[in-house]
């Protein structure tokens, strides 16, 4: 299911193709994952979140990835939302989509952080993969993201406000807090206790500019979403909604607001047509994988 898939793996806020600093594993094997696809046969697991909070538990240096499509691995990588993985797939050769991996890497660097896995993934990739990409800026249809009445936020939506963990403790799934927050911060976490029919999300102390780019995928909007609210800060927010398969398959009988619904009355947002320069990652070249 496209749209599960998305809440869990989607990302968000790019990273700079030209990074910073180029960092590497100290030992790397990638090998192609031959197993029966789909149910019934392996499914895919990592002892790192590949998704684009920062949330995770320290590993001492490991990364161990098992079943992984080479998509999903780029999107870790280059922090990519959901527009950029669908451009990626329109422009990768087809069996970018359908070969699996298995990976198991490590750093000296004990204390890695989340950010320096993807720098390393990065190296892991071009060297493995003859992975080469480029961003360019193009004028593109997006949802230009706004305040419903300047300077109100909805009840589910505020400014970041106190500590929390970013200990992630390889969960699917958090708890709320006494306010009905994840108790975890910086990452896009399901919570417990939607209804049959709803998908409820939340995040504390998360770039607004990820959850943003992260509306794309949960309300299937085929476009980007641009950021135009004013607000710059870190935000905490919850969002129950009955996701647009789900409203399409139970017709008038469905018990929830829709997406667009739930963004105005929980977290006084809308979303306006237009057309912006977008930032886009373009694909240069991508070899099957070579010999470890």
């Amino acid at each position: 299911m496209r749209m599960l898939a998305n809440l869990l793996a989607i990302f968000a806020l790019t990273l700079p193709v030209a990074a910073q600093q180029k960092l590497a594993f100290d030992v790397a094997s990638i090998r192609e994952n031959k197993s029966v696809a789909g149910p019934g046969g392996e499914q895919p697991s990592t002892n790192v979140p590949l998704g684009p909070g920062n949330v995770y538990s320290p590993t001492g240096g490991q990364l161990n990835i098992r079943n992984t499509g080479l998509l999903l691995l780029v999107s870790f990588a280059y922090r990519m939302s959901i527009p950029q993985q669908d451009a990626f797939r329109d422009m990768a050769p087809t069996w970018v989509t359908e070969e699996r991996f298995d990976i198991q890497a490590r750093t000296d660097k004990t204390d890695v952080t989340k950010d320096e896995l993807r720098l390393m993934m990065r190296s892991l990739l071009a060297d493995r993969f003859g992975l080469v990409v480029h961003n360019e800026t193009r004028t593109a249809p997006v949802y230009s993201m706004q305040l419903l009445k300047a300077d109100t936020l909805g009840p589910h939506f505020r400014k970041h406000t106190g500590a929390c963990s970013k200990d992630f403790k390889g969960k699917t799934t958090v708890d709320a807090d006494a306010d009905g927050y994840p108790e975890v911060c910086g990452g896009l976490l399901l919570l417990s206790g939607s209804a049959s029919t709803h998908f409820r999300i939340g995040a504390r102390d998360m770039p607004i500019t990820v959850f943003a780019t992260s509306l794309t995928g949960w309300g299937d909007l085929g476009r980007p979403v641009i950021n135009d609210t004013g607000i710059k800060d870190n935000i905490d927010f919850v969002l129950d909604f009955v996701p647009p398969y789900a409203q399409a398959a139970a017709g008038a009988d469905v018990d929830g607001q829709g997406f667009q619904e739930a963004l105005r009355k929980q977290l006084g947002l809308k979303l306006e047509a237009q057309k912006q320069p977008v930032e886009m990652m373009v694909l240069d070249h991508i070899d099957h994988l070579s010999e470890n």
